[in-house]
């Protein structure tokens, strides 16, 4: 067969199509594909197309898999084998072949993908969202039959899960200056996991007392927390020079803040117990974080996974809350909240009263007391150097 007898040929099968000859463009399209022409590829997609108009669910698989073997990325090959897959009862294959597809489509853009692939492609989203369903009830029913439910085991288990099914996104460590390997992949720790917390925790009411007695002497002492400075560039924070976020240091860049200190007795004894960083210029640090009404926080992320920052809240509202990676709570009065801020997130007060933290940080208790050595001398020498940036939030 020449090259003028398949296009014949093809012409052929293609009006046999229009005109529903399905059986007569099948064996047309057939024909071809037995025995190309050289130089010209056989028409697995047409030979498809007729095939799935017959329910020949064997053929256009066939078809399908010979065009997708030599065009892994033909679009509209990728949806027909995926409504294929899912007419012969194999969802996880037709759920890869959609998820492919839509990717493919995604990558192309719009104006790319042909007006006639467009009802396929919302039938994949369609298929993939109802799969996704489909395949969590059947993974709980049969978990659950084991005894096993997120109750029944661990917050780790059920975190597993819904990574698996999508129902949580994948949050990392990603500090903007400085990664320390090797530590776990944490947003939040509790506090009865560290033994000074119980003791801190006590005090919580003596701290918010002092600090309603700061805001009575002197209620606009708070400065806006990310500011501008003239020898760096300015901060991408929508907050810059901005006093809806507000900070009030009792320890600034290692230095304590003495006229404020000298107003907080109790607090100052109290940040005496946890692992805060001795870093010249750069730790304690301490503050008061005032979050206004209507404030929120953009995602951000922190500058070192080295840390955990610890939130004690003084004076909080049921409508403020702290996102950090795929989890979000609620900031409890008088109770701490640590979490690593090295992972992505933002924060919102959407309550009508402000509300104000006790805010510091301390050592990730994964990190030895060798490491920490080390690296409060490698931090120690970046900041003499001029290197490492102030936090901005």
């Amino acid at each position: 067969m020449d090259r003028q007898q398949a296009d014949i040929l093809t012409r052929q099968g293609v009006d046999a199509l229009r005109n529903g000859d399905a059986m007569q463009a099948r064996a047309l399209f057939g024909a071809i594909a037995d025995t190309p022409p050289p130089g010209s590829p056989p028409p697995w997609f047409l030979l498809a197309q007729a095939c799935q108009a017959l329910g020949d669910l064997a053929g256009q698989d066939h078809a399908l898999a010979r065009l997708l073997a030599d065009e892994p990325r033909h679009l509209g090959g990728l949806l027909l084998m995926a409504g294929c897959k899912a007419a012969q009862g194999d969802s996880r294959a037709a759920s890869s072949f959609y998820t492919t597809a839509l990717a493919v489509a995604d990558h192309a853009g719009p104006a790319q993908v042909p007006p006639g692939l467009v009802p396929l492609l919302q039938q994949a989203q369609h298929y993939l969202a109802q799969a996704k369903d489909e395949y969590a009830a059947f993974l709980t029913s049969t978990l659950a039959g084991q005894g096993i439910t997120a109750a029944s085991v661990s917050p780790r288990v059920d975190m597993a899960l819904d990574l698996l099914l999508g129902r949580r996104q994948l949050y990392v460590q990603e500090p903007t200056s400085f990664y320390f390997p090797g530590l776990p992949q944490r947003q939040f720790y509790e506090a009865q996991e560290f033994d000074w917390a119980e003791e801190f925790e006590a005090a919580a009411s003596a701290m918010r007392a002092e600090l309603e007695d700061l805001l009575d002497r002197q209620p606009g002492d708070f400065a806006p927390y990310v500011q501008t400075r003239p020898d760096r560039p300015a901060a991408a924070n929508h907050l810059r020079d901005d006093p809806s976020w507000g900070a009030h240091y009792l320890w600034e860049q290692g230095m304590v803040v003495a006229d404020h200190a000298a107003l907080a007795p109790v607090t100052m004894r109290a940040l005496q117990r946890p692992p805060i960083p001795v870093i010249t210029d750069r730790s304690p640090m301490a503050l008061y974080s005032l979050l206004r009404p209507g404030t929120h926080i953009k995602p951000h992320n922190g500058m070192l996974n080295t840390r955990l920052i610890c939130h004690l809240p003084l004076i909080t509202n049921p409508d403020c809350a702290i996102r950090v990676g795929n989890e979000t709570r609620q900031w409890q009065q008088g109770k701490l909240l640590i979490f690593d801020d090295s992972i992505e997130h933002e924060a919102w007060n959407r309550g009508q009263a402000t509300r104000i933290i006790l805010l510091f940080e301390i050592w990730r208790p994964e990190i030895s007391l060798d490491e920490r050595a080390a690296l409060t001398a490698i931090f120690e020498a970046i900041t003499a150097y001029g290197g490492l940036p102030r936090d901005q939030g």
